[in-house]
């Protein structure tokens, strides 16, 4: 199964604390680490993990830390196709609480994909799945080629000026940056997910049918939330690749949300269920 991400990455420095520090306060880390992370380097490995192999559409800064981000997402299994630039690659750094929250602090600008990208696009139209998660509405309108095609709601106003019917939308139904409602998007998408965390979720497809999914409890202790939203995405555009109806897909997604709970960071190994591959590379 060959499967894709449209979409940004991150250089993250992660740092583990007790407790957010108050203002003017030092606290501690009990650990500390960086990696390629954001919603386009999250959701690339986990479908690699799942399909075998991922190839990620992406911008990376020329700097230390973009060659860092290619070179770590390559032995994690991931094809970048990557639109180099000049400046320098942004970052973040995630403090990560004993209760397992993350809070974020983005440093630098948002280098996304653009259609017009020398990359390999023409790709996409032998791809069985893609997730969208960044990118201008000429990288929308070219992840459409593939046979099934999910997108983050973070992105809705793209995707309205792509006018692309998707396979699947995503969103959060916390976030307020998430909103989605009928008549967002022209054609309207043929599922719409709304996830609520550890009360599990919702989706409704555009035939009528509508359903609930429960969430997985984590397969060991929950090291932090980082990823899990991106890891669930990526789940569902995995399922639907498959075939899979959506009541299998938002099982299956939810368990990759679960297993990313018991995940160091964006990518560290846990001792879940999904963390192998389930076909073989380029099946």
């Amino acid at each position: 199964m060959r499967t894709a991400v449209v979409g940004h990455v991150e250089w993250v420095e992660f740092a583990r604390v007790e407790r957010l520090p108050v203002s003017g306060e030092i606290v501690h880390a009990a650990d500390a680490w960086a990696e390629p992370a954001g919603g386009g380097g999250v959701a690339s490995v986990q479908l690699a993990r799942l399909a075998g192999a991922c190839t990620l559409f992406t911008a990376l800064g020329r700097d230390a830390a973009g060659e860092r981000a290619l070179a770590e997402l390559g032995a994690l299994g991931v094809r970048v196709e990557a639109r180099r630039h000049e400046e320098p690659q942004r970052r973040a750094f995630t403090f990560l609480e004993a209760g397992g929250e993350r809070t974020i602090t983005i440093i630098g600008e948002k280098h996304v994909p653009r259609g017009g990208d020398p990359l390999a696009w023409d790709d996409l139209a032998r791809t069985d799945a893609v997730y969208f998660v960044s990118g201008d509405a000429a990288a929308a309108q070219a992840a459409r080629r593939a046979g099934v095609l999910v997108a983050t709601a973070r992105v809705l106003p793209v995707l309205a000026e792509a006018g692309v019917e998707l396979d699947a939308l995503v969103r959060s139904g916390s976030d307020a940056d998430e909103r989605y409602g009928p008549g967002d998007l022209d054609p309207a998408p043929r599922l719409a997910v709304a996830t609520a965390g550890a009360a599990g979720g919702a989706w409704t497809a555009a035939d009528g049918r509508s359903g609930t999914y429960d969430a997985v409890p984590p397969p060991g202790p929950v090291e932090d939330t980082y990823g899990a939203g991106d890891s669930f995405a990526a789940g569902l555009t995995y399922a639907l690749g498959r075939g899979e109806p959506a009541e299998a897909a938002v099982a299956l997604a939810a368990r990759c949300a679960s297993e990313a709970l018991s995940r160091r960071g964006a990518h560290g190994r846990a001792p879940g269920l999904l963390v192998r591959r389930e076909c073989p590379p380029g099946a």
